[in-house]
């Protein structure tokens, strides 16, 4: 128990430390983020980020943000960087160089370097007094007061302030640029996060049959239409329009009353007032439908009001929306 107890102590420590650094950074937020954001947005070129150890792996997660949100970037690894990769940086790049110290041998080397080429630096370190911070034209400050790990060692606080620096940069430029769902939908085409974005009703009811009955059909052959297209309802139509909807339930329900079907059509026991979508809506506001009225069937029409096919929830399930 003692040992449990400690561990969940550690963890709670850990995390809170952590917050508290993270809290603090809001203090760092001056002129020279704005005016780093402000010529990231103006300018032609791409954003390559680059690091070395730690700070390295922070810069790849940052790259993925940055072009997942419409800012174009490229990571660069600063021990390769003096090795070959600074062939990466065009002319109209800018770079973010993230280092916790500032100081170490292969960022002096580098930075020089990419100030020779003419491209603008902006860093994100932790001590704004280092060679870095002195000698970037922004200087982003993310100094926290200690790491996270007890012997004030293994970049832990420090990192996590400059992962969530980076989504500052990221989100600014996202609201700057007006990036909406749709753009976002763009850079995410596969998944169920893709999906939620691009997939419409439309793609829905593809594959799916059409069932349908007149009112003054048989219940017999409403069961034999609701058997053979398998999505447990039938619309009632008239002239391609809907007038009704009836569902397994609606078929259990009269059962339970009457065992005699030969006297019932289709109007007798059919809702006359069927929830529909239209098949230009998205495949989300689909699953939003169903769940606001708890019913696993939705009807689709189109422009015209026409009857044009069957949402389940099984289909959302399938493409892994639900």
């Amino acid at each position: 128990m003692k040992d449990r107890t400690s561990i969940i102590t550690n963890a709670k420590n850990t995390i809170l430390a952590e917050s508290k650094a993270i809290a603090n950074l809001a203090n760092f937020v001056d002129s020279a983020f704005e005016e780093a954001v402000k010529y990231i947005y103006n300018f032609k070129g791409r954003v390559i980020i680059t690091g070395i150890g730690k700070s390295a792996n922070i810069a790849t997660k940052i790259v993925a943000t940055f072009n997942s949100t419409g800012t174009p970037a490229v990571f660069m690894h600063a021990a390769d960087a003096i090795h070959g990769d600074l062939g990466n940086v065009l002319n109209d790049d800018v770079v973010i160089c993230i280092s916790k110290s500032g100081n170490t041998p292969e960022i002096k080397v580098l930075v020089p370097l990419i100030k020779n080429y003419g491209n603008k630096i902006i860093a994100i370190t932790g001590n704004i007094d280092s060679f870095l911070g002195k000698n970037a034209d922004f200087t982003l400050n993310t100094y926290v007061e200690k790491e996270a790990c007890p012997n004030n060692l293994a970049p832990t606080t420090s990192t996590t302030a400059q992962l969530v620096m980076g989504d500052a940069l990221a989100i600014c430029l996202l609201k700057l640029k007006g990036f909406t769902s749709k753009d976002f939908a763009k850079y995410h085409p596969g998944g169920a996060l893709g999906k939620r974005l691009y997939l419409r009703v439309s793609d829905l009811i593809k594959n799916n049959e059409l069932p349908q009955v007149s009112a003054e059909d048989s219940i017999a052959k409403v069961i034999i239409e609701m058997t053979e297209k398998r999505l447990g309802v039938t619309a009632v139509i008239n002239n391609k329009k809907i007038i009704g909807i009836i569902t397994d339930g609606d078929i259990r329900r009269m059962l339970s009353k009457s065992s005699d079907i030969k006297n019932f059509v289709a109007n007798d026991i059919m809702s006359k007032t069927p929830k529909t979508i239209h098949q230009d809506a998205m495949a989300i506001d689909a699953l939003d439908a169903l769940e606001a009225h708890s019913i696993t069937q939705i009807l689709v029409i189109d422009d015209a009001n026409n009857y044009t096919g069957v949402v389940h929830l099984h289909d959302l399930i399938k493409e892994g929306i639900f």
